[in-house]
């Protein structure tokens, strides 16, 4: 039989009824016999599919079988749909890869967590005492996790608690894998640091790899020279003239006299660039490095999110011992006993320093690679007038060091304030930063007398509105945001051990928390430190009530900086400055939003900023005042009101930002460069 294509070959066996017959009386019989009669061999019927003589058309159905539904899908109809819906998937596909590809590509880096939000500095031993023992604690620090949270930072600094021969600096380090007595326990920091995190905050600590307590366990098997610890620590020979020591060179401690310690057991000196407690580590063994690398991993290993590294510019010293050049070459050698007297030529920032600093940063990275978990290294090394010494612990762009190192130019203003001066300190910064780098601001340490005394609790606010502002991470020292003042009458106590600097104990006061006795620092009979007289009124419970206090305006800076785009990673610019008046823009390309600063630290007075700066607009608004009165009012740029120690954030929009400017080309400062598409709400880096 000839076959047609578009025919099917139904094949059957026997004959089937799937339908209902109805009793047809004496025709059963006739079926029946016909029934018998039949051939019981397959029977065949050829369907023509297409032919319009069919008696039955076939069409699709479900549950065809594979025949027909090889038959149907060579029909031109469906054939057209199958390639078109093929290649729109095709195409989907790629050009969602290429749309993926090309986000990435554009994108700019995000901000790490260590950028996104201020730090918190905790001065544990003053910050809460959870045990009524006088002395605050981790158990302490845990206890007011919430006021983290309300500040909206989620960055807290905790400074050492390490088990420690000083009672008060724990810089002197007995032991680095242990929390001393006074502090807690072990578990103590973990449940702290599992609070922290389970709240969404990062916890950072302080490295203290330049020396050790002279109890610490490698100090005593270095002193009575058992063997691999002999040269841990820096020993020379050194003379003795009677009771006198005549050390091996003139190299002077930071804390005055003679940097040489002599060692009875030894019968020989030791260097100690701090106190004679704090003998140094010696960094040209080997061993040493990595003993300090195994104290790096056992925190990590805990969980912390970064370090601090203390004094790193006196990691090494010159192998050849030699003096150290006088400041006045004229004055006698035996009456040099100042810190200040001599150029530390030969004990700091030493060939081969920065290399132990990048070890340090490698070690990190190996605990950085899981998403989110980034570890933060920053240094503390002020080197004063010789800022492009603090600038090579960025690191260059081949080599990763710290992230930032410390800030402490804005320590040096002092009552003499001017708007010029504040400007001074901001552009040394600035202008001394590798291109790209990630600025660092702090007014306050557990070192340094507090902002409010010593500029003025009028510019309290107007420095904590000064820190949210610039480009970088602001660190705040505990009770800044409250405007907490030194305690003056502690400068001279005399009951303070020599081992201690009683001038640094103005600063270190009890966090003041409420109106209750001893201002909620605890709730027994004693403080380590008297609580200042003004806790009354300076305390989170009051200011938490008050609209207006340095608290909530503070937290309200701290989360208009996390808001707007421009504040947190756009250009600065410089507007202006004067003996009163400093004020700048933050601006981001692509938004036309805009905002101006403009702080006053000098005396009331009126600025013509317009008169500076051509394109910008006749007025802003009033986006946040140090004097919440003024928030939401316009102002004319022409005549910008500030009184003493006011600050304005003033929003304006304009196409022509002040980047773009040719006259302020070398005022205008980036570091995480990127720009805003208004039609697709996303940031690109490309423009």
């Amino acid at each position: 039989m000839t076959e047609e294509v578009n025919s099917v070959e139904l094949k059957k066996t026997g004959v089937e009824n799937n339908g209902f017959v109805a009793d047809q009386g004496s025709d059963e019989h006739a079926i029946s016999g016909s029934r018998k009669s039949s051939k019981t061999e397959d029977q065949i019927f050829a369907i023509k599919l297409d032919s319009p003589e069919d008696p039955f058309p076939l069409k699709p159905y479900a549950g065809m079988p594979k025949e027909v539904l090889l038959h149907f899908s060579n029909k031109t109809c469906y054939k057209v749909t199958r390639e078109i819906l093929f290649w729109l998937i095709i195409i989907a596909t790629l050009a969602i890869i290429a749309a993926t590809i090309t986000i990435i590509a554009l994108s700019p880096k995000c901000l790490d967590w260590w950028q996104r939000s201020p730090i918190y500095q905790v001065y544990p031993k003053s910050f809460r005492d959870s045990n009524n023992d006088g002395s605050g604690d981790l158990k302490g620090v845990q206890e007011k996790i919430d006021h983290f949270v309300y500040l909206d930072v989620s960055t807290v600094w905790v400074a050492p608690f390490y088990q420690s021969t000083l009672k008060d600096y724990r810089y002197a380090v007995d032991d680095f894998r242990s929390v001393d007595r006074s502090f807690g326990t072990m578990s103590d920091f973990e449940n702290l640091l599992a609070a922290l995190h389970d709240k969404g905050i990062k916890l950072i600590i302080d490295l203290i790899p330049n020396h050790t307590s002279n109890e610490h366990n490698w100090f005593k098997l270095s002193r009575n020279r058992t063997e691999k610890y002999i040269d841990y620590y820096i020993w020379r020979d050194c003379q003795l003239n009677g009771a006198e020591v005549i050390p091996p060179n003139n190299w002077v401690s930071v804390y005055g006299n003679s940097a040489w310690e002599y060692d009875g057991e030894r019968k020989q000196c030791y260097l100690h660039q701090f106190r004679k407690e704090q003998p140094d580590l010696n960094f040209l063994n080997p061993d040493v490095e990595k003993e300090i690398l195994d104290v790096i991993k056992f925190w990590l290993e805990k969980g912390v999110d970064g370090f601090t590294v203390d004094a790193a510019k006196f990691l090494l010293e010159a192998e050849h011992f030699r003096d150290e050049p006088q400041v006045d070459k004229l004055q006698a050698p035996g009456t040099v006993l100042s810190y200040g007297e001599l150029y530390h030529d030969y004990t700091t920032t030493q060939i081969g320093m920065h290399d132990i600093l990048r070890d340090f940063r490698q070690t990190m990275n190996t605990y950085s690679r899981e998403p989110g978990r980034y570890r933060f290294m920053g240094t503390e090394s002020n080197d004063e007038k010789t800022v492009a010494k603090t600038m090579l612990y960025y690191g260059n762009s081949f080599i990763q060091e710290a992230d930032f190192p410390l800030n402490f130019y804005l320590f040096d203003l002092k009552k003499d304030l001017t708007g010029k001066s504040v400007f001074d300190s901001v552009d040394l910064w600035m202008k001394s930063m590798p291109k790209g780098k990630w600025p660092h601001w702090t007014v306050g340490s557990p070192s340094n007398s507090r902002v409010a005394s010593r500029v003025g609790t009028e510019y309290v606010n107007v420095f904590n509105m000064l820190l949210m502002t610039l480009p970088g991470t602001p660190t705040t020292y505990y009770g800044e945001e409250l405007g907490m003042i030194d305690n003056a009458t502690l400068n001279g106590d005399e009951n303070v051990s020599d081992k201690h600097n009683p001038t640094e104990y103005a600063e270190k006061t009890p966090m003041q928390w409420d109106t209750s006795a001893n201002a909620g620092f605890n709730d027994g009979n004693k403080t380590w430190l008297p609580v200042n007289k003004d806790y009354e009124e300076v305390n989170v419970e009051v200011q938490k009530a008050k609209s207006d206090s340095t608290l909530n305006l503070y937290r309200d800076m701290v989360r208009l900086r996390k808001e707007e785009l421009p504040l947190h990673r756009g250009w600065l610019c410089y507007a202006l400055n004067n003996d009163n008046v400093f004020a700048y823009v933050r601006e981001i390309d692509g938004l036309n939003k805009v905002f101006m600063m403009v702080l006053n630290f000098g005396s009331t007075t009126t600025t013509n900023i317009r008169g500076q700066i051509e394109d910008l607009p006749a007025r802003a608004k009033i986006r946040l005042s140090t004097n919440s009165a003024n928030n939401g009012k316009s102002v004319e740029l022409n005549s910008v009101n500030t009184e003493k120690g006011e600050g304005l954030i003033l929003e304006y929009t304009t196409s022509k930002p002040l980047h773009s400017n040719a006259a302020f080309k070398n005022q205008c400062f980036i570091s995480e460069k990127a720009c805003y598409s208004s039609a697709f709400d996303l940031l690109y880096k490309n423009c």
